[in-house]
């Protein structure tokens, strides 16, 4: 058996799945058929010594490399040091600020003054959102904090030579380290933690540290425990309460289990649906709970469902390359599709990375003269990474570089390192808002599947996520016709298949309108659907749920184009689930409904194989 990963897991910010099994299942070998290295590609035996220096740092800075912060920092501050004007303008501002608050705290108690009449939170900053944070004194210290909030924002930006990268860094960490000073983090400052302190007695800070000692234990045991899997609490189970889609494992390689799913209607839409999920998450967001289950609803509207789960990676498989996901992912799968209804065109959707690689994928095939899609769906995922969010913060090549180095080490990215990167794009959400939730407050919060779903972390392999950062983040090779596939370049206008594209609101990992680019990217009739909601919850919106609301249009082939600003404000939005609206196309793209095929292939290939949701997701 292989040796595991010696890094501890923990996450304590949400609630851990356990699994219905426990151990790492049968034996296994790793993976063999990797691709060759890449042209270009570091020996890992050089520069051992300063290899291990930034593995060390990377431990202490959260991945973070210090070289990166401090060129972003020099460049902001040579900047301002040579622009006297700018420095007066903030130094102004700073001196009005003070002005306008003084004279407001004295007209705090007049008839006409009311709270936030200097400054309000903005919409989605939930910190100051109860009501005892209109009353005095705390309202004052909000607007306060806002105000410091506001005038760092205004000095950190617009000064002129900086980069926009750097820019952006430093924006970022003075942000994230004033959300730390927020007076909402504080007992003695925070008016909902003093209520509560008051009606329970000091009962809630007992609780807090009881929570807090059951994290730290937690944490502690999983770091000393190298064979610790995922903690066995909660009220989710994978295979009992969430991925329960009745179905069976039809092929299994050294990386993806392929699971077909029993058909619950009579009849079924002859080409089937292929789901190809990110591997930076488990397959199960597709098919959480029964009632917001999309292979569930699939399913149900008469489609015959394939779904990729892929193997969780540990320090053996550092050498798994980004292409071997398409040759042992996509293209294993579509093969044993192949083998089960020969003939048939399939319907591709890619969720996140899945989408990305499903897109390399059919550029691939496109350029081969294949035609064994029918239509591809996108959801959330990014062909074009110029505009990638603020997590191309964490991407130039100091940051790739010191990533690379603490992978070398590990062998993976550890599970820490990337709930610690999307923790912070949302670090009042994710971090400072549970821990005042869990500690001050003593309150735990009510149990999920998509909360539970997301504390069961994966590991990424290093030399796929080192060319997953090169080639497409930092050198955005995909979108500029350099991608190479088998040493020839592909290119996202080959594509002539009908797509259809998801993009969500408030998306924080793959913005809409960095997913919107897909328009003059391919050469195909593209129907785009911009949903609510964020990255998981925009497209986990089953029909029936209230809150949903969506934007739909289709641009046939070489239309002309319209910007995404102008996009917005011209399609009318429609309430409800974009499920309805995603099946209905499918079924236009699709033949008459005839009976099921069989589960599995001809030879009974897959007949010592699990039953869904199958092994690889359980470790």
């Amino acid at each position: 058996m292989q040796q595991k990963s010696t890094l501890p897991t923990a996450e304590v910010t949400v609630l851990p799945i356990r699994t219905a099994v426990s151990g790492r299942g049968e034996d296994r070998q790793p993976v063999q058929q990797v691709s060759p290295p890449t042209k270009g590609a570091e020996d890992v035996e050089t520069y051992q010594a300063d290899r291990a220096l930034h593995a060390m740092l990377a431990r202490l800075s959260g991945g973070i490399s210090p070289a990166a912060l401090l060129l972003a920092y020099t460049d902001w501050l040579s900047h301002l040091a040579s622009s006297p004007q700018r420095r007066i303008e903030i130094a102004q501002e700073a001196l009005i600020d003070t002005k306008r608050f003084l004279e407001a705290a004295q007209r705090f108690f007049l008839p006409d003054q009311g709270p936030w009449s200097l400054i309000e939170p903005q919409p989605q900053d939930k910190r100051f959102g109860r009501p005892e944070w209109k009353q005095p004194p705390f309202n004052l210290m909000a607007q306060a904090f806002l105000l410091g909030e506001q005038w760092w924002h205004n000095a950190t930006t617009g000064v002129r030579g900086v980069a926009k990268q750097n820019e952006a860094i430093v924006e970022f960490s003075i942000r994230q380290m004033l959300d730390v000073m927020s007076p909402s983090n504080f007992a003695a400052t925070n008016p909902e933690v003093l209520r509560r302190t008051f009606e329970s007695g000091g009962d809630n800070f007992v609780r807090g540290w009881r929570n807090f000692c059951s994290d730290w234990i937690r944490l502690a045991s999983a770091g000393l425990d190298v064979n610790s899997g995922p903690v066995t609490t909660g009220d989710f189970v994978v295979g009992e309460t969430v991925a329960t889609s009745r179905g069976k494992v039809v092929f299994r390689n050294e990386l993806i289990e392929l699971i077909q799913y029993t058909p619950t209607t009579d009849k079924v839409h002859p080409e089937p649906v292929l789901i190809v999920p990110a591997w930076i998450m488990k397959y199960y967001i597709l098919d959480l709970s029964p009632q917001n289950s999309l292979v569930k609803y699939l399913t149900g509207e008469g489609f015959t469902v394939f779904m990729i789960s892929w193997r969780n990676p540990d320090a053996a498989d550092r050498e798994i390359a980004f292409d071997d996901y398409r040759k042992l992912g996509v293209e294993a799968a579509l093969d044993t599709i192949g083998s089960i209804v020969p003939g048939r065109q399939v319907h591709a959707l890619g969720y996140c990375l899945g989408g990305t690689l499903l897109s390399i994928a059919a550029a691939t095939m496109a350029r081969d003269g294949g035609d064994r899609l029918k239509s591809i769906s996108l959801l959330a995922a990014q062909t074009d990474f110029t505009e990638a969010g603020e997590l191309t913060l964490f991407i130039n090549e100091s940051q790739v570089a010191f990533l690379e180095d603490m992978m070398w080490e590990r062998g993976v990215l550890d599970t820490t390192q990337m709930a610690g990167a999307f923790q912070l794009l949302r670090s009042n959400d994710l971090i400072w808002s549970r821990l005042t939730r869990d500690y001050l407050m003593g309150e735990r919060a009510a149990p999920s599947d998509l909360m539970a779903w997301n504390a069961d972390a994966t590991r990424l392999p290093y030399r796929m996520h080192s060319e997953y950062l090169r080639k497409l983040f930092l050198n955005n090779d995909l979108a500029g016709g350099r991608y190479l596939v088998e040493g020839r370049p592909i290119s996202l206008s080959d594509i002539h298949t009908p797509m259809f594209v998801v993009g969500t609101l408030r998306d924080h990992v793959a913005p809409w309108k960095s997913v919107y680019k897909i328009h003059y990217q391919v050469d195909a009739d593209v129907t785009f659907l911009l949903t609510s909601g964020g990255h998981n919850a925009g497209i986990v919106a089953p029909p029936g749920e209230p809150g949903h609301t969506y934007r739909i249009k289709t641009e046939v082939a070489h239309a002309t184009y319209t910007g995404p600003d102008e996009w917005l404000n011209t399609v009318p939005s429609v309430e409800g689930s974009w499920w309805p609206e995603w099946t209905k196309w499918l079924a236009a793209q699709s033949g008459e409904p005839s009976a099921p095929p069989r589960m599995g292939t001809e030879a009974d290939e897959s007949a010592n194989l699990a039953d869904a949701p199958g092994d690889y997701v359980r470790h």
